[in-house]
């Protein structure tokens, strides 16, 4: 991926751990986001590995995931409502119709929808719309940071091979 550009976390050192949260959530969206610049569609849509992840399915994966945490956690709205698929797998499955352009711009709206629907509450909320029970909003924070950070990974390695094969 391009150099990170972790200037929301490096600003956050002092602030409140609500702030601290967001601003790292908001660096790893940005860099997920960042690993399709300057790439084709075809390198984008590249599969090195054998299950269906692409940088491109990646970004489309992390839309659902928004989604699921921020949408279906807190509204308690099902999967079909909110219009996302119902396991994990299928989130990578790219259309004819996905581009660079339109899943940056997707997921950049599902970022934008999730910061809204969490500004009213506080850390310590709990969400009842997750199939694991009630959490906290604090640990919802903790476990999509973890997985954005793990794609964050993924995405490192898929931009290495198709840059440097």
């Amino acid at each position: 991926m391009p150099a990170p550009q972790a200037e929301f976390a490096e600003n956050a050192i002092h602030e409140p751990p609500r702030a601290q949260f967001e601003a790292f959530i908001d660096d790893h969206r940005n860099m997920l986001n960042a690993c399709l610049d300057g790439l084709t569609e075809e390198q984008a849509r590249r599969s090195l590995v054998a299950s269906r992840t692409t940088l491109l399915g990646l970004v489309k994966h992390a839309i659902m995931v928004e989604k699921v945490w921020f949408d279906e956690a807190i509204t308690c709205r099902s999967r079909a409502e909110i219009g996302i698929p119902a396991t994990p797998d299928e989130s990578f499955i790219l259309t004819d119709q996905d581009t660079i352009a339109s899943v940056r711009q997707a997921h950049r709206e599902a970022c934008e929808a999730a910061r809204q629907a969490t500004s009213s509450l506080t850390l310590d909320d709990v969400l009842r719309g997750n199939r694991r029970g009630p959490l906290p909003l604090r640990w919802v924070y903790l476990h999509v940071l973890r997985e954005l950070a793990q794609h964050c990974g993924h995405a490192d390695i898929l931009r290495e091979q198709i840059l440097n094969p």
